[in-house]
């Protein structure tokens, strides 16, 4: 039921994934949503969200954020961080996964995507075949689809976790 919805895996946070194991098992490439995910709805990098990314891109993977937003929004976040990016890519589309993977000359065995929500976060990256990985959102302040879209998720998220027996991945 809804498989297309859940997450490969799932973690407390973006800034508890163990990149480095992923980039041990073959992965190259890491495909993000901003809001939510690095930072708080709208709110533009940070120390946290800058140290992170140019760590994973000095450690060798390529960087790709793929979001909903105008480009202005994107492009903003991405100022200090120099990474590629796709604007109003349509979630859950496949089609704005696709051109990242693209745009990093990846594939989708050596991509990994990590967003907030099922909806259009993990469906969109299931729908083009990439390890998807869902992190608890970082502001429970958020517009109100948002909002309406967390209601409709909790069943499936509840029915995810179930189905791993409540195993969530977080800091130690």
């Amino acid at each position: 039921m809804a498989q297309f919805l859940f997450p490969t895996e799932y973690y407390d946070s973006t800034y508890s994934i163990d990149f480095e194991h992923y980039y041990s098992l073959g992965y190259r490439a890491v495909l993000f949503d901003i809001d939510n995910t690095l930072v708080p709805h709208d709110f533009p990098s940070d120390e946290r969200s800058e140290e992170l990314l140019h760590r994973l891109m000095n450690t060798g993977f390529k960087v790709c954020f793929v979001s909903n937003n105008k480009e202005p929004r994107v492009a903003s976040f991405n100022e200090k961080i120099g990474a590629e990016y796709v604007f109003k890519a349509g979630k859950p589309k496949k089609t704005g996964y696709l051109e990242a993977i693209k745009k990093l000359r990846a594939t989708q065995g050596t991509t990994l995507f990590v967003g907030d929500q099922l909806y259009t976060d993990m469906w969109g990256a299931n729908r083009a075949g990439i390890h998807s990985i869902l992190v608890k959102p970082i502001d429970k302040h958020e517009e109100i689809q948002i909002v309406l879209k967390r209601i409709i998720e909790k069943p499936f998220l509840w029915l995810w976790l179930m189905k791993h027996k409540m195993k969530t991945k977080s800091t130690h």
